[in-house]
């Protein structure tokens, strides 16, 4: 909710919509203060990552560490989780490695979908190596509904 502070009263906007007076209105400065009720809870963000295209992983984790910067490390959950193509993300081979194993460190958390390595490997006979600390969920997309469920924001780039 948006309060506003006129001549050092709080009113709500709905107050502002029709209930005050002009003359109130006109008899001091209005000043708009954003409720600080969702900035002490901490943010959730769940990124899917179902592309195997590396300028896209790229944005991705450009976006986490902008977020980072933006909400405080402290401040935000952020999974990332891939499936399907995206899968490649997060194997050995992947050209982000170094990022982000960089972020596992910040706590950031990275899931590959089970049922994509198990495609992987009955095509191919071998899962593909996946980087170290990097979770695995039976079902990437049933992950992030899980996430959606329990209030996290949800990003498809």
């Amino acid at each position: 909710m948006l309060k506003y502070v006129i001549s050092g009263l709080f009113i709500s906007s709905l107050a502002l919509n029709g209930s005050i007076s002009t003359p109130i209105w006109a008899a001091g400065t209005a000043t708009a203060i954003a409720s600080t009720e969702s900035e002490s809870q901490t943010q959730r963000l769940v990124i899917q990552v179902n592309k195997n295209d590396p300028e896209l992983q790229d944005h991705v984790l450009s976006n986490i560490v902008n977020l980072q910067k933006h909400f405080g490390i402290d401040n935000i959950e952020i999974e990332v989780v891939a499936y399907g193509p995206g899968i490649w993300f997060l194997t050995d081979k992947s050209p982000h490695q170094q990022r982000i194993e960089s972020l596992l460190l910040q706590n950031v958390v990275f899931t590959a979908c089970g049922n994509t390595l198990d495609t992987i490997e009955a095509k191919e006979g071998k899962r593909p190596n996946l980087i170290e600390e990097v979770d695995i969920t039976q079902a990437g997309i049933a992950r992030i509904m899980e996430r959606q469920n329990q209030g996290w924001n949800y990003l498809s780039p």
